[in-house]
């Protein structure tokens, strides 16, 4: 009879260990597949001028930043700021709109101004689930060679930037 009641209880007891670890977890460290592998080849539309495409082919020689972004989210407007700090910084910032409007992402980077380079439509999804993408925004640093050095997932913060991002770009320059 005391079995009876001891297995719920233990398979419980499990439970809330596995709760507890999960929530010791820190999601912005969620792992990326891609650190230290090519970044997945593709040539997608740019946001202002759709008969072009831009590949990160294209951006072979030096590092890059790549920052995934929508105008429907809450966090990139968050981190629009500093990316307008390291646009100011001559930064090679380049933007993939995920699963956005092109008219919505245009009025919306009129509005707040322009951080990138060029901007790529993802209107699918499917660049961002090759890049392993779990949410809007994250952020890649790649590498002069094509390699990603770097993922965060989350709004950047100056603070991030000036501790990880920046001297990250300056060895990669080296």
């Amino acid at each position: 009879m005391k079995w009876r009641y001891a297995v719920p209880l233990l398979g419980l007891l499990g439970l809330l260990v596995l709760f507890v670890f999960g929530l010791r977890q820190n999601p912005r460290a969620l792992p990326s597949a891609l650190i230290g592998r090519p970044v997945p080849a593709f040539a997608a539309p740019l946001l202002s001028a759709p008969q072009q495409t831009l590949s990160p082919a294209s951006l072979r020689g030096a590092p890059w930043v790549l920052n995934v972004w929508a105008s429907w989210c809450a966090a990139c407007r968050e981190e629009h700021e500093p990316l307008l700090d390291l646009a100011r910084r001559d930064v090679p910032l380049y933007g993939l709109n995920y699963k956005d409007s092109r008219d919505a992402a245009q009025a919306w980077l009129q509005r707040s101004g322009d951080p990138y380079r060029s901007s790529v439509v993802d209107a699918e999804g499917r660049i961002g689930m090759d890049l392993g993408v779990y949410g809007v925004p994250e952020t890649f640093v790649i590498d002069g060679q094509g390699v990603v050095r770097y993922r965060h997932a989350g709004p950047l913060t100056r603070e991030l930037i000036e501790r990880e991002l920046l001297p990250l770009l300056t060895s990669l320059k080296r």
